[in-house]
């Protein structure tokens, strides 16, 4: 439906415009959060059908959760360590918390050892292992489920005793069974949305709660010689976390850890949550709506422009280091899971979600470790930010708001290769949007209601600012002219109905139609 209207956009772009400027500019040297990555889970044994799954099938899960080129390139995967008699690695109280514990083979962990090493394979940086609760036997209720306390910490204690070393020893041997089976644990948590008693493995914790653990797992994790980094608290919410984690800093507690976490279920993110460490959004999705493979229709939650406002919103506003959904792929899934599996045998069919496709146009072209830079400006109805990349590339994302198409140009004088991706419901997935850069500048046109990743290298992709020059639509006129007699350079434009500039390229590069209104040296 809308590739008529994209193509008409495109027309208008090269021909007179009557247009509203507004100019965005880069400062790479104005620095904000380092990105950890983007990511997933496949707790619950929803990672089963994957595993199971034909090869053809399996393979292109995977692909579509982790290949930068073919799916969504994300980079953490989160697991989830359970405390339920079936899955625990020690199912059975010792007897006291000083007792030798009787602990069991990890096998699959519900798949979850495919995952990991699936994700290793295809370039994942971190695996987090999160627990949502103690087994029943260490905590006050004397149950997984439920909520209860962990016996020990700070107001509560049990006749049985003081649990906290305990915990931390299955937590430590959690970990170690994954090296055995060459899987690297990067980050541990030991609960989940701790504000919530729910009758699934859940255990219920504040900040200060929290704290009187933290140092005991530390230790241990240091006496085993593990470098595994401590999270706390994933809670439910935003506000949640940020009155826990003011209890972790009021306790000395954040001295011992590595990551923040947070989920947005009950309270989505406002602003940042003031600390020195990484923050992380380590679960939301639609839980319950339909699975949906579009891109925009109504600003439904089971679309994957909605959520690509919602990550924007998370890194830019709340300084986020990382944003996970809360199912990857999953068998008959609904809006939980970025992928569904239907069908069985070698019919199963394998679907991305338009949601999936919102986290590529990120995760692919913001990989690890890439900080984000400052911006100043935005053009009316549009979200900008940029990412600096190790290997000195810049990705710059800009969402489109609006039905209107923006033309866009990228400059600044020094950008020596571009490249540009967009998702709009024209494409079933990021798609190559046709640029042209020209004596340094790249132009191209936003259409409405997308989302658009240029990524440049140059000097002005590594020192100094650069230029973002922004054109709404407004009016669409007829225009001819001479044609210019220098020299187009690579990806520039060099023809199209009303252009004027160069319609010869440098060798060795020919000029190839795009559309009646468009040409570009290829």
């Amino acid at each position: 439906m809308r590739l008529a209207t994209a193509t008409t956009l495109g027309a208008s772009l090269h021909l007179g415009l009557a247009v509203a400027q507004s100019t965005v500019t880069l400062n790479p040297s104005t620095t904000y959060q380092t990105i950890d990555g983007f990511g997933f889970s496949e707790a619950f044994g929803f990672g089963n059908g994957v595993a199971n799954a034909p090869s053809a099938q399996q393979t292109q899960a995977l692909k579509y959760m982790f290949s930068t080129t073919e799916g969504a390139g994300m980079t953490i995967l989160r697991n989830r360590i359970a405390s339920d008699p079936n899955g625990s690695i020690e199912p059975n109280s010792p007897g006291s918390p000083s007792a030798a514990p009787s602990y069991k083979p990890l096998n699959g962990d519900s798949s979850q050892v495919f995952w990991s090493k699936q994700a290793r394979a295809m370039g994942v940086k971190y695996i987090y292992a999160d627990a949502w609760s103690a087994p029943g036997y260490m905590k006050t209720n004397d149950n997984y489920i439920n909520g209860g306390y962990l016996c020990g910490v700070t107001g509560h204690s049990c006749s049985s005793g003081d649990w906290r070393q305990a915990y931390a020893n299955y937590l430590v041997q959690y970990i170690k069974d994954y090296a055995s089976q060459g899987i690297t644990i990067d980050f541990v948590g030991f609960l989940n949305e701790p504000e919530f008693a729910p009758s699934y493995d859940s255990m219920l914790s504040d900040g200060t709660e929290a704290a009187s653990f933290i140092p005991i797992l530390h230790d241990t994790i240091q006496k085993a010689g593990l470098s595994t980094g401590i999270t706390c608290c994933d809670a439910e919410g935003w506000n949640d976390q940020v009155k826990f984690t003011q209890q972790l800093i009021s306790a000395d507690a954040t001295k011992y850890m590595s990551r923040i976490t947070s989920h947005w279920y009950t309270s989505k993110c406002t602003a940042p949550i003031d600390t020195s460490l990484r923050v992380w959004e380590t679960e939301y999705a639609d839980l319950d709506s339909s699975f949906s493979t579009t891109w925009h229709s109504s600003g439904a939650t089971n679309e994957g422009f909605t959520w690509a406002q919602y990550i924007y919103q998370g890194l830019v506003e709340c300084n986020l280091s990382a944003f996970l959904y809360w199912v990857g792929a999953q068998s008959n899934s609904n809006a939980a899971g970025l992928v569904t599996l239907t069908g069985s045998g070698s019919s199963t069919q394998v679907t991305a979600s338009g949601s999936l496709w919102a986290f590529a146009m990120f995760s692919r072209y913001i990989r690890p470790d890439a900080v984000r830079i400052g911006t100043t400006g935005a053009p009316s109805n549009t979200k900008v930010a940029s990412f600096k990349n190790n290997d000195g590339t810049i990705a710059t994302v800009m969402i489109n708001t609006g039905s209107s198409a923006q033309a866009v140009s990228l400059g600044g004088g020094s950008i020596s290769s571009a490249k540009a991706y967009y998702m709009d419901n024209s494409v079933s997935s990021p798609s190559s949007l046709s640029i042209t850069l020209n004596a340094g500048s790249v132009h191209a046109t936003l259409p409405g209601y997308s989302m658009v990743t240029f990524v440049t290298s140059g000097s002005g992709s590594s020192t100094g600012p650069t230029t973002l020059t922004t054109h709404t639509t407004t009016s669409t006129t007829s225009a001819s002219g001479s044609t210019g007699t220098s020299v187009a350079q690579h990806w520039a434009q060099c023809g199209g109905q009303g252009w004027t500039g160069p319609t010869t390229c440098a060798s060795p590069y020919t000029c190839k139609a795009q559309n009646a209104y468009y040409s570009q040296c290829l």
